[in-house]
């Protein structure tokens, strides 16, 4: 079961919803490319942006996106808010909407959220992150990533590495990849791996250095020490020898194949020295096509009857 006025999950979108926001994504490449890259597809909407948790590349790029297409932004920032002073979460909720909002960007610690104030508003909700659960439009703009690097998700084979157990990007990005073809494995030790990965559509590989020769696209996660609640690995050195992606390493992967890395990177950790800056390290460009993908998002919630084939820039004269 899909629906099209929440991207809470990727299972909200599906294979079909995941396709439609690439090939949107698209056109609104087409719009970031102009002289002035606004269009009026969204003039007279609001998107409100609620993060409970701290975010820099998910809400500016959200900004972003939402200015491009000519919505108006509220920006909701906790630390200067009456959640300071009691507010509940659903008082919060029914305000922004009494205000206008008809999509409502949501960042918050606990699992669920995006589902649960589905209950308290009409506005459209996108989850920007809940808890350790899912991150889906993180992992559209990694699909979509892939897709102009390598020209399709599908058959290629994805090797996800790190801290799965508290990533919700890993999460959102194993459901959207499997959707779309792809083969995917997780590296991690033991102690970093759910411990419900029987269910997922995944194989699990142990050694690092065996998986990097496999993969397409190889995809490190940062070890998320706030969420951990005790030592999972024996120390951050000894991670980095056997989970962390050095400049060694990296010779061990295929010419076509590609690095990515959601942020914040943890040099020294995960990804060492001068990898990121490798010329086959797409991790400027998954920031750059997480605006992209964003508008296409926004747009697919909130843009029915403005036709991609009439917008114009901010500007533009009817010719």
């Amino acid at each position: 079961m899909t629906s099209t006025n929440h991207i809470r999950g990727v299972d909200d979108l599906g294979k079909d919803g995941i396709l439609e926001i690439l090939e949107l994504s698209n056109h609104f490449l087409e719009v970031s490319n102009r002289r002035i890259p606004k269009v009026p597809a969204l003039r007279g909407k609001t998107v409100a942006s609620l993060f409970f948790e701290d975010s820099t590349r998910t809400r500016l790029s959200f900004e972003k996106a939402a200015k491009r297409l000519s919505a108006d932004v509220m920006n909701f920032s906790v630390s200067s808010s009456s959640v300071k002073k009691g507010e509940s979460l659903r008082d919060t909720i029914e305000t922004i909407s009494s205000m206008g909002a008809e999509a409502i960007v949501v960042r918050h610690k606990s699992v669920g959220v995006p589902w649960i104030i589905t209950e308290w508003t009409d506005a459209s909700i996108v989850n920007a992150g809940d808890g350790a659960h899912e991150h889906p439009t993180q992992s559209l703009a990694d699909c979509y990533t892939i897709t102009r690097q390598l020209g399709s998700v599908e058959g290629k084979r994805i090797v996800i590495v790190g801290d799965i157990k508290h990533s919700r990007v890993a999460r959102s990005n194993v459901k959207a990849f499997s959707a779309l073809g792809a083969k995917v494995a997780l590296v991690a030790p033991p102690t970093l791996l759910p411990s419900s990965i029987d269910n997922w559509p995944v194989d699990v590989i142990e050694d690092f250095d065996v998986a990097i020769k496999e993969a397409d696209v190889l995809y490190l996660l940062r070890m998320q020490l706030e969420r951990q609640e005790e030592s999972l690995v024996p120390s951050l050195r000894e991670y980095t020898n056997f989970y962390g992606l050095t400049l060694d390493r990296s010779q061990k992967l295929q010419k076509s194949s590609v690095i990515m890395h959601p942020g914040p990177m943890n040099r020294g950790v995960e990804i060492t020295g001068d990898v990121p800056d490798l010329p086959n390290a797409l991790i400027t460009n998954q920031v750059g096509n997480g605006v992209i993908v964003r508008m296409a998002i926004l747009y697919h919630l909130l843009g029915s009857g403005v036709a991609l084939s009439g917008l114009h820039s901010e500007g533009e004269e009817d010719g």
